[in-house]
């Protein structure tokens, strides 16, 4: 059964077609500001198994460095995924619909979260990044 997904206004919807990996928690500055919130809650998914249903024309991107960035919805700004040299390379779990099967199993940069934020007892955390599900760090992340 596929995962779905999609914006706050229902505009822009995805569809995968495969399973969600490495999935996590950021909590560095950049994050707190791209997803309005402590923290982002991320997984990767293989791009093959990605697909727009509806509203691709209302996305717009954002690009940083090393060819990262996110896509959001012009209409309600939700962030949808992050891209990679303009390929999807994951989702952001808040924008899953259902249960993604997946679980965070790591909360990174949390050596940089606010001082506000209080992190819950017993979570895998790395003052930065930590190490990956598969291997080797991918260019996503800093």
């Amino acid at each position: 059964m596929p995962i779905t997904g999609g914006c706050f206004c229902g505009a822009i919807t995805y569809e995968i077609n495969g399973p969600l990996h490495d999935a996590r928690s950021c909590h560095c500055s950049r994050c707190r500001k791209a997803f309005s919130a402590q923290a982002s809650a991320y997984a990767v998914v293989d791009p093959v198994q990605f697909a727009w249903r509806s509203g691709e024309a209302l996305l717009r991107a954002y690009e940083s460095q090393a060819g990262a960035g996110l896509m959001f919805c012009s209409q309600c700004g939700s962030t949808l995924c992050g891209i990679l040299n303009g390929i999807v390379h994951g989702v952001t779990l808040g924008c899953v619909d259902g249960d993604p099967e997946v679980a965070v199993a790591r909360h990174i940069y949390v050596g940089s979260k606010a001082a506000w934020e209080i992190m819950p007892a017993g979570v895998v955390q790395y003052d930065e990044d930590g190490p990956r599900e598969g291997g080797p760090q991918d260019a996503f992340e800093r």
